[in-house]
């Protein structure tokens, strides 16, 4: 008789969430307990958590596998110390002295701000607050910025201009489906956060309209009412000339904007100096697809326009985010059930990472690190005096731009610049120029490979701590395995470099009662979190922000009845459109956009290492229509070399009738000869300092030997 061994024992499911894209999906996480730790590293399983409502159990590819990165040899396991130009292995006590040397060494010879810190938004909330008191109170330095400004800084600024205060999203994702007409400018929903394009699919199943604005007939553009498709870089054209047709056409809420707006006559007339034929011209959008799309939105009871890194990652993104504000603020889609304008956050807290410390201009809770109430009421928290403080330093591109120069040491927290930042080349080089680089993170990014001390982090699934969602939902991801050996959280890093610095106290490692700290840092700020505890957290699933007590509900929906202006109006933007920084010339004929594919995450690093996830997208391409594959003579899987003004990428081609024939796309996944951002331009929005990722002029050629078909396609 043959005998089945029992099945190995596991633990309760822990609920917690993805570590990947804003949605911060639920899920949970079973861990076997007869082998926690063998050479495979830790047995663990992801479940689904139907219960917790953004997702509903749902999960991505990306969600489903996300265990596998914390598997023995995918993962660092020990911190790295760089001895005659080779990273070896090295106990924490010798990695931890030489990091507190390199800054002492360079602060003494060059002064406090020679020091810089570059954060991640995949930090939870408790990380990116300790990071940005580390910075300021530890090392006294002005000069800490975040990736998270290539993500949605220049929504969020469009954001506190037109409503006074920065939310991704001012209403719950449960309110997508019952709006009447949502317009999605520059996201694919499709691949960016999958289990989201049910709030989608849910609004046309219930008789609703959607419009989808994207260069690339992309899979969230399949699912649309109506597909506009225009030329990169001219989203702010077709914003004013959309609006100067709701105008025109006599859809104006007269009553909504004359009591619950201000501006409105200089953002008429500068919409009506942009003429429906004009607007054709420049973006190559049709009157007629115009003026539907504006029938559609204007003519629904409720409305929702939603913006991703399209039209934000634009060297004039805080105009074009303003025009699509001002598009729902003149037909009265704002302040109102089912209706207003909302940012899609890309990164796991994106949201969070921005409110509490991590950009340069601000301290937590959205406080201004020039406003002297703000600063005394955070210096009080802290315990230091508000002059010792220092102010605002540097945006992320402008201090990556002066590293070796200005800024002689930096630590960068969870981060990959050398894939991730425009000119991407030059980044890597003022790298490469440091006196001094630390980099803590899960992985061994290529940004790591690069760095003098390597700190090993823990990862989600060991470490508890909050991350605020798309939604300024407040959620707790729960720990439910400890560290392996040699691997130390970010807090307990923190902790040991503050003490070595000569800061004792003031930096814990426990994470809730870092964010009993970061409750009283926010308490009376635009980002209050005073009545979010943990225990609340998981009993209501998640809490809105602000929540300035604990009786206090949350704020799932803001501006229902004032916006957060000193006058409780909203504000129109008085903007007008100009061309991209770089347009196409003799020289270079094309536009190039960026972007991502459903089964790789931002710069790779941790995906990259998934084998189910590679074999869906092992690697990068470029995508040209079939006219323009014609003209340069180009087949299906041709090795292509990608030529920009600040580099040059290789990468077979993928002919596809679904992209503009003036355009081409490749995604940023990658480091080596298929990086994208090798190409892209760092030209800076004036306000948000956003650089302009989505367009730039290149030329394309064939390269070399064609790839197979099927390896070209498999992210298909």
């Amino acid at each position: 008789m043959k005998h089945t061994a029992p099945a190995p024992e596991r633990t309760a499911v822990t609920d917690t969430h993805c570590p990947y894209c804003a949605l911060q999906c639920g899920m949970g996480l079973s861990v076997g307990t007869a082998a926690i730790r063998d050479v495979a590293g830790p047995d663990v399983e992801v479940v689904e958590r139907t219960a917790f409502p953004v997702n509903r159990g749902a999960l991505c590819g990306k969600g489903r596998t996300a265990a596998a990165v914390l598997r023995t040899g995918v993962r660092l396991s020990a911190p790295l110390v760089r001895d005659g130009g080779v990273l070896r292995e090295a106990g924490w006590d010798e990695a931890l002295d030489r990091v507190t040397g390199g800054f002492r060494t360079v602060q003494e010879k060059y002064g406090r701000d020679a020091a810089g810190i570059f954060g991640g938004g995949g930090l939870t909330n408790e990380k990116a607050y300790l990071l940005g008191k580390f910075a300021r109170v530890v090392l006294g330095t002005s000069n800490i910025d975040y990736n998270g400004r290539f993500c949605m800084s220049s929504a969020a600024a469009a954001h506190r201009k037109a409503f006074g205060i920065d939310r991704g999203l001012p209403f719950p994702l449960e309110d997508i489906p019952r709006t009447g007409c949502a317009i999605v400018v520059g996201s694919n929903l499709a691949d960016t956060m999958p289990p989201a394009l049910r709030y989608l699919t849910e609004l046309t199943d219930n008789g609703g309209s959607l419009v989808v604005i994207d260069p690339r007939r992309t899979r969230t553009a399949e699912q649309a009412t109506l597909h506009l498709q225009p030329v990169p870089g001219t989203d702010l054209a077709l914003a004013l000339g959309m609006l100067h047709l709701a105008i025109a056409d006599g859809h104006v809420d007269e009553a909504f904007v004359a009591e619950r707006t201000s501006g409105f006559e200089a953002a008429r007339a500068a919409a009506m100096a942009h003429w429906p034929e004009r607007v054709e011209r420049i973006t190559g959008v049709p009157v007629p697809e115009m003026r539907r799309a504006v029938e559609m939105f204007a003519g629904a009871a409720s409305g929702m326009v939603l913006t991703a890194r399209g039209p934000e990652q634009q060297s004039k993104g805080t105009d074009t985010v303003g025009a699509w504000i001002n598009l729902c603020l003149a037909t009265g889609k704002a302040g109102r059930p089912y209706s207003g304008y909302g940012c899609l956050t890309g990164q796991g807290n994106g949201q969070g990472g921005r409110e509490h410390g991590q950009k340069a201009d601000q301290l937590p809770g959205y406080r201004s690190i020039t406003d002297p109430a703000d600063r005394a009421h955070v210096a009080g928290v802290w315990g230091v005096d508000p002059e010792s403080l220092p102010g605002p330093g540097r945006s992320a591109y402008e201090l990556l731009d002066v590293l070796g120069s200005e800024v002689r040491s930096l630590l960068v927290m969870g981060s990959n610049p050398v894939v991730s930042a425009p000119r991407a080349a030059h980044v890597t080089e003022r790298l490469e120029s440091l006196d001094f680089l630390v980099v803590s993170d899960v992985v061994l990014s290529e940004t790591a490979e690069l760095a003098d001390v390597v700190l090993p982090s823990a990862q989600w699934a060991e470490e508890t701590g909050t991350t605020t969602n798309l939604e300024g939902r407040v959620i707790l991801r729960q720990a439910a395995l400890t560290p392996p050996p040699g691997v130390r959280t970010d807090l307990s890093t923190l902790h040991h470099l503050a003490a070595r610095l000569g800061v004792g106290t003031g930096f814990p490692t426990d994470p809730e009662t870092v964010f009993e700290e970061l409750r009283a840092a926010t308490a009376g700020a635009q980002a209050d979190y005073a009545g979010i505890t943990y225990d609340r957290i998981r009993r209501e699933d998640g809490v809105f922000w602000p929540c300035p007590d604990a009786a206090h509900p949350g704020t799932p929906r803001l501006f229902l009845e004032r916006f957060a202006t000193p006058d409780g109006r909203a504000r129109f933007a008085d903007v007008a459109h100009r061309p991209a920084a770089e347009e196409p010339d003799a020289e270079y004929p094309l536009y190039l956009t960026t972007g991502r594919v459903l089964a790789q995450y931002q710069s790779g690093a941790q995906t990259r290492r998934v084998e189910e996830l590679n074999r869906a997208a092992p690697g990068p391409f470029v995508e040209l229509h079939p006219h323009l594959a014609a003209r340069l003579g180009v087949s299906e899987g041709d090795l292509l070399a990608v030529t920009s003004r600040r580099g040059r990428a290789e990468a077979p081609a993928r002919v596809t009738a679904s992209i503009r024939s003036d355009t081409v796309f490749m995604p940023f996944h990658w480091a080596g000869a298929g990086r994208a951002n090798s190409l892209t331009n760092p030209a800076l929005d004036p306000t948000s300092r956003m650089p302009e990722f989505k367009v730039c002029a290149v030329r394309v050629e064939r390269a070399g030997s064609p790839v197979p078909a099927a390896v070209v396609r498999s992210a298909s």
